[in-house]
């Protein structure tokens, strides 16, 4: 092939990618804008995704269409369930203070990725597609699961959006988010809102997981490059910046995608750290993000 096939073929590959961890990434971001929580043990959350997804497929005896749509909905659910839990007993009891917060969220991340460790084992097992299809270009043939990662990973952000914008709960979060003690005075529960809001940053976490495995097998590791990446995207776009957190992710999956088919996979995340420690120096709330 000529340049620009593969070109196409890499902007394929990258634009996958820039779905996924805009998911991912939202999630933290979430968590973080309402909650000025830095959620260190994100990744896990995302490993358990990919865990519970091969669990209710390999173990229910339904076609894979529905054991992988199952998935979709109860690994979310699992681990949003969780997260709420880690959130009620151990954060809140911490009172959300940043540096025992991040002290607390690195021993969830090893409680977690042992657990994982125990009851799954430290094999990567891959989880069936819910279909098999193939669509052929003038080139070169392409998943057309790949390309229904990208089109759910839309329709997922678009319902974050949504419920945040057009929803009573969406503006209860925000006005948290905004000033934490007025809320309370207005009768807001934040001990509930904080709940929920680090659930919903799990399950969107677990359900981009869900939507990659079939592309990527589940391993008990495999949560340090989203937490990674999801920390380089959430610092370039901006602390809490939804709108920067989503352009942030095409640009370093589109950047990843690109560098890693005509250069190396090592060269692109050098230069996406060389991209977060520039934007902390000259730009240091992000490119979305509100001056302190």
């Amino acid at each position: 092939m000529s340049f620009g096939p593969f070109l196409f073929l890499a902007l394929l590959e990258g634009t996958v990618m820039a779905a996924v961890l805009a998911l991912t990434a939202v999630g933290l971001s979430l968590v973080f804008g309402v909650m000025r929580v830095v959620n260190v043990a994100h990744g896990e959350f995302f490993m358990l995704g990919a865990v519970a997804a091969w669990f209710v497929t390999y173990y229910l005896p339904f076609p894979p269409a529905v054991t992988w749509t199952m998935a979709l909905l109860i690994a979310p659910l699992f681990v949003g369930a969780i997260a709420a839990m880690a959130d009620v007993l151990v954060l809140k009891r911490l009172k959300y203070d940043p540096e025992a917060t991040i002290v607390a969220t690195i021993g969830l991340l090893y409680i977690l990725q042992q657990t994982a460790l125990t009851f799954y084992g430290p094999d990567a097992r891959p989880v069936e597609p819910p279909f098999h299809l193939r669509l052929q270009f003038p080139w070169f043939g392409y998943s057309g699961y790949k390309l229904f990662v990208v089109f759910a990973a839309g329709l997922i952000l678009l319902a974050v959006w949504a419920f945040m914008t057009r929803t009573k709960a969406g503006l209860v979060m925000r006005a948290t988010q905004v000033d934490m003690e007025t809320a309370r005075a207005f009768g807001i529960n934040v001990d509930r809102v904080y709940a929920g809001t680090f659930a919903l940053g799990a399950a969107l976490a677990a359900a981009a997981a869900v939507l990659i495995v079939p592309i990527q097998q589940a391993h008990y590791l495999m949560g340090h490059d989203p937490l990674l990446l999801s920390f380089i995207v959430v610092i370039i776009g901006g602390l809490g910046s939804l709108r920067g957190t989503l352009v942030a992710a095409l640009i370093i999956g589109l950047s990843d995608g690109v560098i890693s088919m005509f250069f190396s996979p090592t060269l692109a995340k050098i230069i996406a750290t060389l991209l977060v420690a520039l934007v902390l120096v000259f730009r240091p709330q992000g490119l979305f993000g509100a001056k302190a």
